[in-house]
């Protein structure tokens, strides 16, 4: 089946544009909550502190009879002066909470106060991880800079490889696949209380390399198509290009696609946002190689084909 993507692009364009749009206001939101004060909902990774997460013993007569209240562990929390702490319920009869640096004492003394007024807790179940805030601005640092330096060596790699134009559209579409990725997780962490960690980071430039690795495939064959059909346009071109390599596209992304959902699925909770990461970001960059940095070079290439043509000369009747 042959499409052409050159066609419908305002709509492949305002897909994208509405997808990212809805990021960019969950990131504002979020920046405003007194509860996250980022773009994303940062992990222990991130900004240190101490997160407990409990479950309620159901093997207690009585003891899960009703789910936990959410009102009644904040004023739990309020009592032992936690009042900033982020709590988020997990499956009725579990909570999770991040709050400030807390020491054994602290922490068993909030334990106690949370099972006097809520139920007893499984002790098999009960997780606490501490992060210094030392370490949470090193790791954000250095992961800030890991995804700025693979963007501009990729920038770089693809101004040798191509010419600026097509090097500046996969760019576009590098950054779009990024952007739709952290808009998403801004989303469900407003929506869903969704954390990312220091493994978002390692997902987002895996992210980068698939995505790119896509484009310059249908760049490759674009500029094949051009060498050897020099006089078509580009929007044919493009045209041609795209359903030459359209197959090979979705092959390799469905393909990787099943191994990111079987991690999700059954990888665990430590992998989980991972993989989710990856599924949204190699689905997006797919998306993007076919219809945003395709058909963004095919509206440059026209755009400045019609700038160059020379303007022709009036008829003698038209000047008459």
């Amino acid at each position: 089946m042959k499409i052409s993507v050159i066609k419908q692009r305002s709509l492949w364009w305002a897909i994208s544009a509405v997808v990212i749009l809805s990021g960019i206001i969950a990131m504002g939101i979020s920046w405003t909550r007194p509860d996250i004060r980022a773009p994303l909902r940062p992990s222990l990774d991130f900004i240190g502190g101490t997160r407990l997460q409990y479950e309620l013993d159901c093997s207690k007569p009585g003891n899960c009879d009703k789910p936990i209240d959410l009102a009644e562990v904040r004023q739990v929390m309020d009592t032992q002066g936690l009042a900033n702490s982020s709590i988020q319920v997990l499956d009725k009869y579990g909570i999770s909470i991040r709050t400030n640096n807390l020491d054994v004492e602290e922490r068993t003394k909030l334990e106690t106060a949370l099972s006097q007024e809520i139920g007893a807790f499984d002790p098999q179940k009960s997780q606490n991880d501490t992060v210094g805030p030392t370490l949470g601005r090193q790791l954000f640092t250095t992961g800030l800079l890991a995804v700025i330096v693979s963007f501009a060596g990729i920038l770089l790699y693809l101004t040798f490889r191509f010419q600026f134009d097509y090097a500046f559209f996969a760019f576009v579409a590098l950054f779009h696949d990024v952007f739709i990725t952290v808009g998403i997780f801004s989303i469900l962490g407003l929506v869903q209380g969704v954390e990312v960690d220091s493994l978002f980071v390692v997902a987002l430039l895996t992210i980068i390399g698939f995505s790119v690795n896509d484009t310059v495939v249908i760049y490759d064959r674009v500029r094949e198509v051009l060498n050897l059909n020099p006089d078509l346009p580009i929007s044919q071109v493009v045209d041609d290009a795209v359903n030459q390599t359209l197959t090979r596209s979705i092959n390799t992304t469905f393909t990787v696609l099943l191994t990111l959902f079987a991690i999700f699925l059954f990888g665990g909770e430590t992998l989980k946002y991972f993989a989710l990461a990856l599924i949204i970001g190699f689905t997006a960059g797919a998306y993007s190689s076919i219809f945003i940095a395709s058909t963004l070079l095919a509206w440059w290439r026209e755009r400045t084909e019609k700038s160059r043509q020379p303007l022709k000369e009036p008829k003698i009747s038209d000047k008459v």
